[in-house]
Formats: C-alpha cells, sequence, structure tokens
C-alpha cells in the first residue's frame, strides 16, 4: 500500500523552472516504480518521465522533444521522494501532474499504474 502526495506546483513564467516532489508514504519506496504523468484541460493524461526502482533507468516519451531534455525524473529513496526537474517552462507545459507508482515501469498508459497522487497544478505564463 502506498499513498503518494504531490507538491512544488504553482505558477511559472515562461523560460522558467519548477520542481515537483513526490512523497510517499510507507517504507517500501524502493520497490517500486515511479512515473509523472500529465493532464492539461480537455486533453488525457500524458506520459511525461519515469524512473526504475534503484534510480537506474528513466523513461521518458518516444516521440516529440517537449518533454526530454527539458524535464529530469529523479528519486531519492531515502527520503521516499521522486522529483521531477521541469526547466524551460512552456505554456503549453501547462496541466495537473500527478505522480504515480507500481512495482514496475508499466509504460505510458496512466490507468495501468496502480497508485496515484491527488495532482498538483503547473501553470505556465507567457
Amino acid at each position: 500500500q502506498v499513498q503518494l502526495v504531490e507538491s512544488g506546483g504553482g505558477l511559472v513564467q515562461a523560460g522558467g523552472s519548477l520542481r515537483l516532489s513526490c512523497a510517499a508514504s510507507g517504507r517500501t519506496f524502493s520497490n517500486y516504480a515511479m512515473a509523472w504523468f500529465r493532464q492539461a484541460p480537455g486533453k488525457e493524461h500524458e506520459f511525461v518521465a519515469a524512473v526504475s526502482r534503484t534510480g537506474g533507468s528513466t523513461y521518458y516519451p518516444n516521440y516529440g522533444d517537449s518533454v526530454k531534455g527539458r524535464f529530469t525524473i529523479s528519486r531519492d529513496n531515502a527520503k521516499n521522494t521522486v522529483y521531477l526537474q521541469m526547466n524551460s517552462l512552456k505554456p503549453e507545459d501547462t496541466a495537473v501532474y500527478y505522480c504515480a507508482a507500481d512495482v514496475g515501469y508499466r509504460g505510458n498508459s496512466y490507468q495501468v499504474w496502480k497508485y496515484w497522487g491527488q495532482g498538483t497544478q503547473v501553470t505556465v505564463s507567457s
């Protein structure tokens, strides 16, 4: 059983940076792969990034350069926390960002991941 709580969202100007955090409850954080998804108004959930249980492998969308190169996922198992560092933010990055967890990498389908948080709003102004 895992409880996820996102934080760090807010309003930021285009070109700025933001660091999202997802704190996980329990003592088995290192057993779970973690991921970030986002949902813009009227849009489907979009896969953003994922990281393996040890942090040794990271995953980003296969197509497009809008995320990879600007966003970086990382984790600190000692703090039971996964991060999403977002740089060079664009207005199209505006969305509710969710973290998700599962026993292994589950791909880019949001509903497949077993646990997810309540989300944190990121708004990028131009």
